[in-house]
């Protein structure tokens, strides 16, 4: 009976800004404009990390990796966001919020965790200079790498799997301007507790412990500069970490807003703000915080203006 609640359904209907119809065109021209900066200005980063010498080293390589993960992240989203802020047809089938669903959480996932190993970068540079290009070797970069997207992606399929194996008896309105594993186990008219026991579960390693790790690696990393007896090394330890620190900052205390208040309010337009935050402007602000306060990253972009 469960199988066959579940097949019956061929889609869900996406709320979204649903209620704010009089300033859809403003939302689809802010959001269309966000999405385009957000893929220029990320792509920049990657082509720089690959065409120039100087950004050849691990914490660009890692760089490259998140700027990358935000251009998959925000076109898994915004673009159908865009067909429907401009459309009456609000519906998405089955099958496509299942896959949009699991690259949402994969990338959810793999961002946590490269945020984590470039903490981990920042504290073998400042705090064991001297070994730094032993332990953070190439080779240990790929790896460290391949194991954060190896364990987004498969830690999203156990959620997407077991999320959309639950029944939905008849009501197929998303609250939410995306497919997420929330607002779907909500719709569910079956039992979710094995649901939540692993978002819990698996949350703890995949969000709670990077971030576990990026403030015990922070602590090492302020205690080291504080003593520092040169202001100079001072100042420029912590400019190599403060782009880094603000991005956790942003992304983390929004990510973990929308989680703690979604149960309840997560039917206002003020708690669907929330996720535009984490999902659509930390991709398109990264960037612009990295390139901002980063003089290899703008020398590079200068030389290649000059070699053009």
């Amino acid at each position: 009976m469960e199988i066959q609640n579940q097949t019956d359904l061929t889609e869900f209907i996406i709320l979204g800004f649903k209620n704010l119809q009089e300033i859809h065109l403003l939302l689809f021209s802010g959001f269309f404009i966000i999405y385009l900066f957000t893929v220029v200005w990320n792509m920049f980063i990657v082509l720089m990390t690959l065409v120039d010498q100087k950004l050849r080293t691990p914490m660009y390589f890692f760089l490259g990796n998140l700027s990358f993960l935000d251009i998959c992240y925000t076109s898994t989203t915004i673009p159908q966001m865009l067909a429907h802020l401009l459309s009456e047809n609000n519906s998405i089938s089955y099958m496509g919020c299942a896959f949009q669903a699991y690259f949402f959480f994969s990338f959810v996932g793999i961002e946590c965790l490269l945020l984590a190993v470039m903490a981990f970068d920042r504290y073998v540079a400042i705090c064991n200079p001297l070994r730094y290009t032993l332990i953070v070797s190439k080779a240990f970069c790929l790896q460290l790498a391949t194991a954060c997207w190896a364990s987004g992606l498969l830690n999203s399929v156990v959620h997407t799997t077991f999320a959309f194996q639950l029944p939905f008896c008849g009501n197929n309105h998303l609250d939410a301007f995306y497919c997420d594993i929330a607002p779907l186990l909500r719709l569910s008219c079956g039992d979710t507790s094995l649901n939540q026991v692993l978002l819990l579960s698996i949350g703890l390693f995949i969000a709670w412990t990077p971030l576990a790790c990026i403030l015990l690696s922070y602590s090492f990393i302020i205690s080291t500069i504080l003593r520092m007896r040169s202001s100079e090394g001072r100042q420029k330890a912590f400019s190599t970490c403060s782009s880094h620190l603000t991005v956790v900052l942003l992304y983390y205390g929004s990510a973990l807003f929308t989680y703690s208040s979604s149960d309840n309010s997560h039917s206002s337009n003020q708690a669907k703000l929330i996720p535009v935050i984490y999902s659509i402007l930390t991709p398109l602000l990264n960037p612009f915080i990295y390139t901002l306060r980063n003089k290899d990253v703008k020398d590079a972009w200068r030389s290649t203006i000059k070699k053009r």
